[in-house]
């Protein structure tokens, strides 16, 4: 086991943060968490999980120990009547499964091409675009316990996933690792196609039954026409959920704001967009220090060169101040602040 001292994060964090972790230690297989536990000194130091560094703010130095995910691995588990099962490991980049699922004909995951980060953080966040969360295609995922080194098998129940929401963001937040995530693609495939942006791609091409490749390069298209590429222009993806408020705070809204982008729900809630909330507050292309809001999408918070934690959450802050200044509405950020 290789502890690496004194290790840069900057590389291991999407916005481009400077940190850096006392210790890092990388993890191939479940073998390396129990290897760290074992540990005389490792295994008393709290612990610190990392994954893609997609949803992580960094507004200081780690002296804890710092997992970094890297187990691989993606493979055809099993084959069944009603679904295909796929297992990757924690450490795969969640789009590039995405693209293997379709290179080798298992659809259901098109809609969330191009989400960042790696595979075992996305049950955390339970990630979710286009229609699609990744609770409606979970089947169970590994997880090592950080303290007695245990492998447990979690299963969709017992994950509780909500809206960009989950176990591991409550009970169990700093206290496992995930290293393998099962998932669930359906037979026969049935397209998601009631997202408005879809929509109007279908509109706009004439393509009223695209395939699964289809829309999954329509996604990637709209993703890539709004979202900066991380590897340019340091950011997060989307910072804020998109709020959920009742019927009666959404027709309040609706009689102030006529325009407000509002989504219904199964469960009677409006779901609102915050991107448009923000812009309407006038954030839009807006910075403090070196970190600012994206030009093309005011759900965006960007690394303008050189930005520091501190700056990003004085923005991501200041934003929410605004917001609810003129809305009534507390903005919640997605990403975990450090």
């Amino acid at each position: 086991m290789a502890v690496e001292l004194d290790a840069p994060l900057r590389q291991h964090n999407t916005f481009g943060l400077p940190a850096t972790a006392r210790q890092l230690v990388r993890i191939t297989h479940e073998a390396d968490v129990r290897r760290v536990l074992a540990h005389p000194r490792l295994g008393r130091a709290p612990k610190f999980v990392l994954g893609g560094g997609s949803n992580v703010i960094l507004t200081r130095d780690m002296p804890e120990v710092v997992l970094k995910v890297e187990v691989g691995g993606v493979r055809l588990l099993a084959e069944r009547d009603d679904a295909f099962i796929i297992e990757a490991g924690g450490g795969e980049r969640w789009h590039d499964v995405v693209a293997w699922t379709l290179a080798h004909g298992f659809h259901g995951l098109e809609n969330m091409a191009l989400i960042p980060g790696t595979v075992g953080a996305a049950p955390v966040q339970n990630i979710g675009a286009y229609g699609l969360e990744l609770a409606d295609r979970f089947e169970s995922l590994d997880t090592v316990d950080l303290v007695t080194g245990r492998t447990v098998t979690l299963n969709k129940a017992q994950c509780k996933f909500g809206y960009r929401d989950s176990l591991f963001k409550t009970a169990l937040a700093g206290k496992s690792l995930i290293t393998r995530v099962r998932l669930r693609l359906p037979r026969p495939w049935i397209p998601v196609l009631g997202y408005l942006d879809l929509e109007r791609k279908m509109a706009d091409t004439g393509n009223t039954h695209p395939d699964a490749r289809t829309i999954f390069d329509w996604v990637c298209a709209i993703r890539r026409a709004k979202l900066p590429d991380p590897a340019e222009i340091g950011n997060v993806g989307s910072f804020f959920k998109n709020p959920m408020v009742s019927a009666e705070q959404c027709r309040d809204i609706i009689t102030r704001d006529p325009h407000v982008v509002h989504y219904p729900m199964a469960d009677g809630q409006f779901k609102l967009a915050a991107g448009w909330l923000i812009d309407a507050c006038g954030w839009k292309g807006k910075a403090i220090g070196h970190a600012g809001v994206y030009e093309k999408q005011a759900l965006v918070l960007v690394n303008k060169g050189g930005a520091i934690g501190s700056e990003v959450v004085t923005l991501a802050r200041a934003i929410q101040e605004s917001v609810y200044g003129r809305f009534g509405i507390r903005l919640e950020p997605e990403p975990v602040i450090v």
